[in-house]
């Protein structure tokens, strides 16, 4: 496995260990910023030094706000003692059973189920029908899990991101904003979560 490259960059006054990883899924560059993993900055495959610098320097002040918002976690799961193997169980079970209604509901068939430890996606649905989430899913509220498993199944009708597949998801989950509203300001809490290797006797 490569590791990333590394920068040393002053954001706010200290010193900050910034990774940087090269990506072909990317045009400019974007910056990541994780509860509990150093920041990363994703540029292109052929990026060089000099635009890694401009690209830093652009979102600096942008890095600072976003740095002090996610050294405040608020869902208390440090409190938690899940391990992975607990966690992978309960999601898969809690999954299945939407993703079973509601792809009967739809008239349409997975091919499998795959819960996985991801880094960044919550859910994705491959053109064979295949449907793969983070069992880190099962951190979140009921609701926000079951909002993910939808978006995935209303994939086997509309394979796009297009009007119809907005629509179909309203229409079998009219709340869903909340849903993702809640994962776009807590989801980078969930995937910092560390679980114990196993249970205290």
């Amino acid at each position: 496995m490569v590791l990333p490259a590394k920068r040393f960059v002053d954001v706010g006054g200290r010193p900050v260990e910034l990774h940087v990883r090269r990506s072909t899924r990317v045009n400019g560059h974007r910056i990541v910023v994780r509860y509990g993993f150093p920041p990363e900055i994703v540029v292109r495959p052929r990026a060089t030094d000099a635009q890694i610098d401009a690209a830093i320097a652009t979102h600096l002040e942008w890095l600072e706000k976003q740095l002090e918002k996610a050294a405040r976690p608020r869902l208390g799961l440090e409190r938690l003692r899940l391990t992975e193997e607990q966690g992978r169980r309960e999601a898969g079970a809690r999954i299945s059973l939407i993703a079973q209604s509601e792809a009967a509901a739809l008239g349409v068939t997975f091919e499998r189920i795959t819960v996985r430890d991801q880094r960044s996606r919550w859910g994705s649905c491959s053109s064979k029908g295949g449907l793969s989430f983070n069992w880190r899913l099962v951190l979140a509220p009921h609701d926000v899990l079951d909002y993910v498993v939808v978006h995935e199944v209303c994939h086997l009708v509309e394979h796009h991101h297009g009007p119809e597949f907005w629509r179909l998801l309203e229409r079998r989950r009219p709340g869903y904003r909340d849903s993702k509203r809640w994962l776009d300001d807590h989801g980078w809490e969930i995937l910092a979560y560390r679980p114990p290797l196993s249970i205290a006797a």
